[in-house]
């Protein structure tokens, strides 16, 4: 897209990924042996949650091909870093085509294009930088498609690592950070090995959704589609969105220009989202807090069994959770948006236990069915709704 194929596009990626590489913060001190003894050890615990997370849902892979095309990776931060660049390359395509377009018809192109390019290929390496510390595991919906490593940097390499790409969309992958899982493990003081398993049965959970439901990643790919084919290039649209927003929240009382009294003000990304956009958003979040919601209840619910520490574990992560790691911590999360997938956690949660509380987990696997049986945005905050309208 941008200098990997020698073409005008909207972000370096390559510069992207040597930024977040000189900037990413090293990981906790371990000797050789104990780092190849964590990633054995993940290794095995996501085949065993595998078994566990199946046995406790009923959901099954489509296919034995569809789960042996989504491989788990077990990588350091750096290959976090080229995973996820990966994946966005693969997904903002229509994006850049669309800003590709319009550049091309600017007098200005020539100019800037490659400027912009870089500029933003560092922004970029810095987010994934600061991100590159926080993410314990993670399934790629987006990777793109196999092969999906480069060859060890030697035959003695532990982690696995990632291609940059761009092979186009590919069937998923899962990854698990090794580093962070141990600096949290350290930082709680919890069982080492209950933990690791702790983790890979929250992230066996999303390997599983999309191996067991063939329609789900097409469906959020044609959403994530349809939002970027709504977004408006126009700097002068923008720039009006900008104007009625301030105004809005200019009102000259407590509930502005049609707010509500102790409503929190918009964030910057609503307030740039067209109608249709917002409308597009409020699909996918609910989708989003549905898996991670159910992601939650699944590690919680296999725990007791196979992780004997599960409650002090639980109490300890949900209390990193809710304070953050600091002041700095604190603001990067809300601009970022990491506070509203935290909310996706805690709201999944109780709709995926208010649901199975009334119809059970039979009854609540229907919401697998098709897209229609997904819950709305609304549905999330009222389980006894979607039971109305689909389980019952």
């Amino acid at each position: 897209m941008t200098s990997a194929s020698g073409g005008a596009g909207m972000v370096d990626w390559n510069l992207a990924v040597a930024t977040a590489t000189r900037l990413v913060r090293p990981g906790p001190e371990v000797s050789r042996a104990e780092a190849a003894a964590v990633v054995a050890e993940l290794r095995r615990h996501a085949l065993e949650a595998e078994e566990h997370v199946r046995a406790f849902t009923g959901m099954r892979s489509s296919s034995l091909a569809a789960a042996a095309a989504t491989p788990v990776l077990v990588v350091d931060r750096p290959g976090w870093v080229r995973a996820n660049v990966a994946g966005f390359r693969t997904v903002v395509q229509p994006l850049v085509d669309k800003l590709q377009a319009r550049r091309a018809s600017s007098p200005t192109a020539g100019v800037f294009g490659t400027v912009g390019e870089k500029a933003t290929g560092i922004e970029v390496g810095a987010l994934l930088a600061f991100l590159s510390t926080k993410v314990l595991g993670q399934y790629e919906t987006f990777a793109p498609a196999e092969p999906s490593l480069e060859a060890p940097d030697s035959p003695a390499a532990l982690f696995d690592k990632p291609r940059l790409g761009p092979e186009g969309p590919g069937p998923g992958r899962l990854l698990l950070v090794a580093p962070n899982i141990v600096h949290v493990e350290r930082e709680l003081d919890v069982d080492p090995s209950d933990f690791r398993l702790w983790v890979c049965l929250h992230e066996e959970t999303h390997r599983t959704q999309f191996t067991a439901v063939p329609w789900l990643r097409d469906h959020i790919q044609s959403e994530v589609q349809s939002f970027l084919a709504e977004t408006d290039v126009d700097p002068g649209a923008l720039l009006d969105r900008l104007r009625d927003a301030a105004g809005s929240l200019g009102g000259g009382g407590p509930q502005g220009a049609g707010g509500r009294e102790g409503a929190p003000s918009a964030g910057l990304m609503e307030i740039v989202q067209s109608p249709a956009q917002r409308e597009i958003l409020g699909r996918l979040t609910a989708v989003m807090s549905l898996l991670e919601g159910h992601a939650d209840v699944v590690m919680d619910g296999v725990g007791p069994a196979v992780v004997p520490t599960v409650a002090e574990i639980r109490e300890k992560f949900q209390q990193r959770r809710d304070r953050g790691a600091n002041r700095l911590d604190l603001v990067l999360r809300r601009l970022l948006g990491m506070d509203a997938k935290l909310r996706q956690y805690q709201d999944g949660a109780v709709f995926v236990r208010g649901v199975v509380d009334q119809v059970g987990m039979e009854g609540f696997n229907r919401v697998w069915t098709s897209p229609n049986t997904l819950p709305t945005k609304e549905e999330i905050h009222d389980p006894a709704a979607w039971v109305a309208r689909v389980a019952r």
